[in-house]
């Protein structure tokens, strides 16, 4: 085979192997992941695990109401872990925590995984969500603390529960204040004032009612005498 015409099947070869790889590489993207996910902070200490970290504030810019901590928690140690706090260093905003069934310590089992945030989730609760929005767009520092691992730091986006994050936001929404404008007020001003003047078949009054008495007999009277 001549020198040109190796260079041409190596090239093709290339190609080949090329188309191969990036085919591959999108198939396998889109398999796993039928949807862009947003890309939040993880760690890994030990055996645990911390993926999409968020502190997710109210959807509406400025609303009062609370904040969440929303997370996937991975644990590949051969024991369970408890998740005992989780802090916000820099704030005086408390985190409640609280398992799936809404009682018992959130615990993340031996090779298993756990997510904090949504429906039917364990939670962590910002109470005084006006601190957390303060870094909205931001990054704020979390701190997990474990049983056996012990505190965890992760750099954790501050963002509204919009679109993706609506689903593992706070579940306690901020209501109107106050009543409608549109509400009546007062009591209506026009009220009927005095009284009917006389009334029908009232002796005198030849104006309406009964003719008077007196006025008919002189008229007999008087036909009488022609």
């Amino acid at each position: 085979m001549s020198r040109s015409l190796r260079r041409g099947a190596l090239a093709a070869t290339a190609i080949v192997f090329s188309i191969a790889a990036l085919s591959a590489c999108g198939a396998g993207m889109n398999a796993q992941t039928l949807e862009v996910r947003p890309d939040n902070a993880e760690t890994t200490v030990d055996s645990i695990k911390i993926q999409n970290a968020t502190v997710l504030i109210q959807p509406q810019a400025e609303a009062e109401g609370p904040a969440v901590v929303s997370a996937t928690l991975f644990n590949t140690g051969s024991q369970p872990q408890t998740l005992d706090a989780i802090t916000l260093p820099g704030l005086s905003a408390p985190v409640k925590l609280s398992a799936a069934k809404g009682s018992g310590s959130i615990t993340i089992p031996a090779q298993g995984s756990i997510i904090v945030g949504g429906a039917g989730n364990a939670a962590a609760v910002i109470e005084k969500g006006e601190e957390a929005s303060k870094n909205a767009g931001g990054v704020q520092n979390v701190v997990f603390r474990f049983s056996e691992t012990g505190d965890v730091n992760v750099q954790a986006m501050v963002l509204p529960a919009k679109s993706y994050f609506e689903a593992y936001g706070p579940s306690a929404l901020p209501k109107p204040s106050g009543k409608p404008s549109t509400e009546p007020t007062g009591t209506p001003s026009g009220t009927p004032s005095g009284s009917a003047t006389g009334q029908a078949g009232e002796p005198g009054n030849g104006e309406s009612g009964e003719p008077d008495t007196a006025s008919d007999s002189a008229s007999a009277s008087q036909s009488a005498g022609h």
